[in-house]
């Protein structure tokens, strides 16, 4: 027998697996961690939706198996919301999947739609789903860039003219996780015309969809008329009502995807309890007050972040959605790389950070920070990072106050 299955020998250890180690074992010494490493919210789902939850528990006929791409009443939800925010019109029962998080649905796709073999267009750096769920399904993947200036257009074209087979997927992931770059409509009018051309279906991931600041709305692909042709849309209640937790999240768009995806389901699951998805009508139809709220609060940890962080001596850019900063490491420590920079920040900070690293090769000489503390962790955790960058020999700007 060899020593390990085929499928565990595609998949490398997960390196930011190993900052989570460290920080589980320095919180269980007692130390006082300031976690900005996994993006897990730290606010609580709207009242009403929490009260939905309770309501349907207690109904004796909600407890059995409910249904794998979701009841209908919830399919009907998020029609309703794309109809709303994106002025897209979807038929909930051939165009909506309900999924157990974005990244089971990608992964489920990957498993429906993928053969071993099969070439994947996938960001580098980006969310490990994105390429891990089509490596799982046995095929390869080919890495495109994640900045979608004109260098990400010629990977694509270099891509299709010298790669066998011709590849057949494309994963896009805008606001990205992890570098919280965004896009616009003219992006994807473009990327729906090429996927025609080349023959490419395109999986867009939007789990950042509501997590977007200054005023500037995120866009779809399904708004550009024909996308649904050609693509995909993942959606995710996680961090728009503060759910990550009840894993709920959705699958829209091709009819063609969205068949061989429920077809999959229905083999690998029963769907979600059927009181979270009850609850999860009452988060897309009630009141939307909450979505607002977490978007001006995530903006203005955003900006203390930004601000405080760099006062310490750490200049980090200021992202324009997603509840993620990309930051590069600072000049004088870039040699060290992701990995190691964020053990010393753990170790000598008392800061969780996510190695770039782990996002691809690509990620390398970047840590992703997640605004998941309030602004007064925020500000101790840059007070922290100001102490470990002075002891390194970094000094913060003396042209401004200290922090």
């Amino acid at each position: 027998m060899e020593d390990e299955f085929y499928r565990i020998k595609r998949l490398p250890p997960y390196v930011i697996a190993e900052v989570n180690a460290m920080r589980h074992a320095a919180r269980t010494a007692g130390k006082d961690i300031i976690d900005l490493g996994m993006g897990n919210p730290d606010l609580p789902p709207p009242e009403h939706v929490i009260d939905k939850l309770c309501e349907v528990a207690r109904k004796p006929d909600a407890h059995g198996y409910s249904q794998s791409k979701g009841i209908p009443g919830l399919r009907r939800a998020q029609a309703n919301y794309y109809a709303n925010r994106f002025g897209v019109e979807l038929d909930p029962e051939n165009e909506v999947v309900v999924t157990m998080g974005s990244k089971e649905g990608l992964a489920s796709l990957a498993t429906a739609i993928t053969a071993p073999g099969d070439v994947v267009l996938a960001p580098n750096p980006s969310y490990p789903i994105h390429t891990f769920g089509f490596i799982i399904a046995g095929a390869t993947i080919r890495s495109v860039p994640t900045t979608p200036d004109e260098h990400y257009w010629t990977s694509l074209d270099r891509a299709m003219a010298f790669t066998v087979p011709r590849p057949s997927i494309l994963v896009v992931n805008y606001p990205s996780n992890p570098t919280a770059e965004t896009v616009d409509l003219a992006f994807y009018e473009r990327l729906v015309a090429w996927a025609k051309e080349n023959k490419v279906w395109i999986l867009s991931d939007l789990a950042y969809s509501e997590l977007y600041y200054d005023g500037n709305p995120t866009r779809s692909i399904l708004e550009v008329p024909g996308a649904k042709d050609v693509a995909v849309e993942f959606t995710s209640m996680s961090k728009t009502y503060s759910m990550a937790g009840w894993r709920m999240g959705f699958a829209v768009g091709n009819r063609k995807l969205i068949a061989a995806m429920a077809r999959v389901k229905s083999y690998l699951d029963y769907g979600a309890f059927t009181p979270i998805q009850a609850a999860a009508c009452a988060a897309l139809n009630g009141p939307q007050d909450i979505v607002e709220k977490n978007r001006q609060l995530y903006q203005k940890r955003r900006d203390v972040m930004v601000e405080a962080f760099g006062r310490a001596g750490w200049d980090i850019p200021s992202p324009k959605a997603s509840m993620f900063a990309w930051a590069p490491l600072p000049p004088a420590l870039k040699d060290m790389g992701s990995l190691e920079f964020s053990k010393q920040l753990l170790t000598h900070a008392e800061v969780a950070v996510a190695p770039g690293v782990g996002y691809g090769e690509d990620g390398e000489g970047f840590v992703r920070i997640a605004m998941v503390e309030n602004e007064q962790r925020l500000r101790q955790a840059a007070r922290n990072v100001k102490r470990y960058l002075q002891s390194m020999g970094v000094n913060a700007p003396s042209t401004q106050k200290n922090s």
